[in-house]
């Protein structure tokens, strides 16, 4: 039976751009502290009319349309979010509705910023186990504007809005996803949270009152946490795929922080590999931001069939997610204008 690759790749960034000079207003920095700090220019942020399953809608439309694939014929969807549209129902199950998806079962995955790459991993071993399920949807999207203190300058600089996708299918033998590695550190869940909202401290107006529905980072300890565990986990995942790390051709991580992926960047070995970075563009838009990246890499035409493709993830939980794959050739072939495609508002 074929391998299961990527068949097609979609991404959706709202209209609205949000510069650093009115992030910086709120928290009391600078413009060019936010880049030296993090690499970041300008984000994007969704409308007020919209939620995290119109952006995914969106960006798995795309993806579907580059793979000429018909939304009937999926038979999963899986949405990676820690900015769900509610807490239930799930939001994948909107994002059917939304695309047309009738026949497809689709739930979501919450690894926070790995979470793509969780959901990834298990659409694709879905699709492996399925003896009439020829496809999947994967969707990466958070609306993290909604869950920031404006005046916490550790977290409010870092975060913008979007979604990306892929289809998963079938695809010529040694072509598709190698192999994958999923680390979960619980005893560190701590280090990133939204305390409040779920059912260990639900919503009240004192909760709101006191800010306990913002998103709180330790951002120190995430970079530990990065520092510590990235490295060896793309380590193992090599050896156990017995790839060595000069055949990796692109290198597409988890939009964090810049400065962070610069400093990192030398101790993971991956010496021919290009590291693809959107984060000037789009910040960290959490479970979105590897496959934002992705796609636009592939619309830019640099992914040739063959290449080998690392994508990493790493978020909260703590958690690290890393799939490896041999690139099969699309059916899409022309490079499109990253402006026109990421220019389009929602209707």
């Amino acid at each position: 039976m074929n391998p299961i690759g990527i068949l097609g790749t979609g991404s959706f960034l709202p209209e609205q751009v949000v510069t650093n000079e009115e992030i910086a207003r709120s928290t009391g920095v600078t413009s060019e502290w936010i880049v030296r700090k993090t690499g970041i220019r300008e984000r994007r942020r969704a409308d007020d009319r919209h939620a995290t399953s119109d952006l995914a809608a969106r960006a798995a439309t795309r993806a579907l349309e580059q793979a000429d694939i018909r939304p009937e014929d999926v038979a999963y969807i899986v949405v990676a979010t820690s900015t769900p549209d509610h807490p239930q129902p799930a939001t994948a199950s909107i994002v059917q509705h939304l695309i047309g998806a009738v026949n497809a079962a689709a739930f979501d995955v919450n690894a926070v910023c790995s979470g793509f790459v969780y959901a990834m991993t298990v659409a694709e071993r879905m699709l492996k186990g399925s003896t009439d399920g020829k496809y999947a949807v994967v969707v990466g999207a958070d609306i993290y504007s909604r869950i920031l203190d404006y005046s916490d300058r550790k977290t409010a600089i870092l975060f913008g809005d979007g979604a990306g996708a892929v289809v998963l299918g079938r695809v010529p033998d040694h072509r598709g996803v190698l192999e994958t590695s999923l680390l979960t550190r619980g005893d560190q869940y701590r280090l990133i949270s939204v305390p409040a909202g779920g059912s260990r401290m639900p919503a009240t107006a004192r909760t709101v009152d006191e800010g306990k529905h913002f998103f709180t980072m330790d951002g120190r300890g995430v970079r530990g946490f990065v520092q510590e565990h990235l490295p060896g986990a793309l380590a193992g995942l090599l050896a156990k795929a017995n790839v060595h790390p000069d055949e990796v051709t692109h290198f597409v991580p988890h939009q964090a922080n810049g400065v962070m992926l610069a400093d990192v960047w030398p101790e993971l070995g991956l010496r021919r590999a290009q590291l693809h970075l959107a984060l000037d563009r789009y910040a960290n838009t959490g479970s979105a931001s590897v496959p934002i990246t992705l796609d636009v890499v592939h619309r830019s035409g640099e992914l040739a069939d063959g290449d080998m493709v690392l994508l990493a993830g790493f978020g909260g939980g703590m958690t690290v997610g890393a799939t490896l794959l041999r690139w099969a050739p699309t059916r899409y072939a022309q490079p499109d204008r990253l402006e026109q495609k990421l220019s389009i508002g929602l209707s």
